[in-house]
């Protein structure tokens, strides 16, 4: 510790140099971090999706998930697997180790599912890896209405165009849209016409199927598409391509089922959607409901300005259609934190200077201290930011409880100095350079604190271990907490090794320094002495009101919050679930 202080001493203007650089790299670098609300206490997660088109629950369960869930079984770093299967589609969602690497449980996953694939029932589409999504995924919601275009209009828009443009945006994992309504052809049979023509529905499945070249339903030789074949001339070859007939429903209501009996006699041709399984109503109107998902290490702030970005350039040629882009933005709680946050800072810095100045009464030594009070912060924050870690509520936390550490690194070393400097002072004739060098002084001086306080600050960061080792949800919540706490309690001492006594020996060796004496600390002593004499007197009293406050303290408890977690208020989105009889 003497080698380091005395190195600091030495090397006085290459220190304070450095913590210039340092701040300045800091204060540059702050606004390239990742902000977001929550750290990420999700485990790597993989989910896997299948549409089963026509299969009852059972049917999805029994020929498709229970499949997939033995081939996928066994997977490195595997943690749990869970299932669900409702009618026409199976989602499975894998579970792996805390520490896993995402990217290459994706890889093992896509690989089982290769060779699973090929035994799945035909009619089930393959199965689709889904993209990461964070834990908080959705990110940010969007409203899209229209008083001159249908929903299928504007479902057809979002799909192929909207939604591809926001995908190109950075952070953006999916973009669901709910109240979807894609444009279909579709076979809606009648089953009195088909009674009354005595003709089947597995007769009308076939037709419309072979009609279309689509074994979707039921694959039969029209899955089949394109025959193949070219016609030889004595110039060139010329492929056979193949056009389908049947572009509007009034084609295919032509296509015969059996002798004189056509599609249109035996059911509905026309042009619709899929059957919807939920709604959207936007502003009282039936609308569209864009719901932007991110990925895990997505920046909240800068994929919300994208997306933002992005449908402003998409609005000049979508004439009739409306965007909300404010429905929900999971940006303004961060925002909102940050303001918070900001304005605290503010307050407690003026506060700082306030109180530095009443009680030091020196602007020598409240000008030290505020120097270094930011740079510990900011050092801190600047590792956060090489180790790629997210400000986020429990990052803040941390720092805001080590604070006070922090700021009393950055006094009780310049306290301690200007003190001696002023008895070695007072002894030599009261003038500056008189007996020993200040640079011993302010050695002596760092040194008379600062061992006790190192110790102590071990004493602190071996406390803070144990959170580190937490697991689950509460270890993936406190250890961004436990580690902004800890370095910033590391880079306080650091600092208050380094930088204070080069600030000091810079600014104080040639300074009269006066024993004046705060007001405030006078009157202040003079009621506390006041106190003690009067409990050293009669120590009854004091003995009473702790027993009494003890007492309140254990029947108050039992009234407190169990949750380990804090409780967080968005009051910018509110979901209505009612049912329809």
């Amino acid at each position: 510790m003497r080698a380091v202080i005395g190195s600091s001493l030495k090397f006085r203007y290459l220190i304070v140099a450095a913590a210039a650089g340092l701040m300045i790299l800091g204060i540059t670098s702050l606004p390239q971090m990742h902000v977001d609300v929550f750290p990420e206490f999700a485990p790597p997660r993989v989910v896997i999706q299948t549409a089963c088109v026509g299969l009852s629950t059972s049917d999805v369960e029994q020929l498709v998930t229970v499949p997939l869930e033995a081939g996928l079984n066994g997977i490195q770093g595997l943690d749990d697997m869970r299932s669900k299967s409702v009618p026409q589609l199976s989602s499975i969602e894998l579970l792996f180790k805390p520490g896993t690497d995402l990217m290459r449980a994706r890889q093992l996953v896509q690989e089982r599912i290769a060779t699973v694939s090929p035994s799945l029932p035909t009619w089930a589409a393959p199965p689709v890896m889904l993209a990461p999504v964070s834990a908080t995924g959705r990110a940010m919601q969007i409203g899209m209405t229209s008083k001159n275009h249908s929903l299928i209009e504007m479902s057809m828009t979002a799909y192929w165009t909207i939604r591809a443009r926001l995908l190109r945006v950075p952070g953006v994992a999916n973009v669901a849209i709910w109240n979807e309504r894609l444009q279909l052809m579709t076979v809606q049979a009648e089953p009195t016409k088909m009674q009354a023509r005595q003709v089947s529905l597995e007769k009308v499945m076939e037709a419309t199927s072979d009609a279309v070249d689509s074994g979707l339903l039921k694959f039969s030789t029209g899955a089949v598409i394109g025959t193949g074949g070219t016609i030889e001339t004595p110039n060139q070859r010329i492929g056979i391509r193949n056009v389908l007939p049947i572009i509007t429903p009034a084609d295919l209501a032509k296509v015969p089922v059996t002798g004189s009996v056509r599609l249109g006699d035996v059911a509905k041709v026309a042009e619709d959607h899929q059957p919807l399984i939920g709604d959207a109503i936007i502003d009282g109107q039936p609308g569209l409901l864009l719901v932007v998902e991110k990925l895990p290490w997505a920046n909240s702030l800068q994929m919300t300005a994208g997306v933002e970005d992005a449908v402003r350039q998409l609005q000049p040629g979508l004439p009739g259609i409306t965007f909300d882009t404010k429905v929900f933005q999971q940006a303004n709680f961060v925002k909102l934190a940050i303001a918070n946050l900001t304005q605290a800072l503010v307050i407690g810095f003026i506060l700082v200077v306030f109180i530095l100045a009443l009680f030091l009464f020196e602007w020598r030594m409240a000008l030290i201290s505020l120097l270094t009070i930011p740079l510990s912060l900011v050092a801190t924050l600047l590792v956060l930011y090489w180790q790629g870690a997210t400000i986020n509520t429990m990052t803040l936390a941390g720092l805001v409880i080590a604070l006070g550490a922090v700021v009393d690194d950055a006094i009780i070393d310049v306290e301690n100095i200007t003190r001696r400097l002023r008895e070695e002072r007072l002894r030599n004739g009261a003038e500056p350079g008189g007996g020993r060098p200040t640079r011993e002084v302010i050695l002596s001086a760092c040194l008379e604190v600062r061992s006790p306080i190192v110790y102590a600050t071990l004493i602190i960061v071996a406390a803070s271990v144990p959170v580190f080792l937490l697991a689950g949800l509460t270890g993936a919540f406190f250890r961004p907490l436990a580690l902004s706490y800890t370095l910033a309690i590391a880079a306080s001492m650091l600092v208050a090794l380094t930088v204070t006594p080069a600030l000091a020996l810079l600014m104080l060796r040639g300074a009269r320094i006066e024993r004046r004496k705060s007001p405030l600390v006078g009157w202040l002593q003079k009621g506390y002495t006041a106190g003690l004499r009067r409990i050293i007197v009669r120590p009854i009293a004091a003995y009473a009101t702790v027993a009494a406050l003890t007492v309140l303290g254990v029947a108050v408890y039992p009234q407190l919050g169990q949750s380990l977690f804090p409780a967080f208020k968005e009051h910018d989105f509110l979901i209505h679930w009612g049912r329809v009889e």
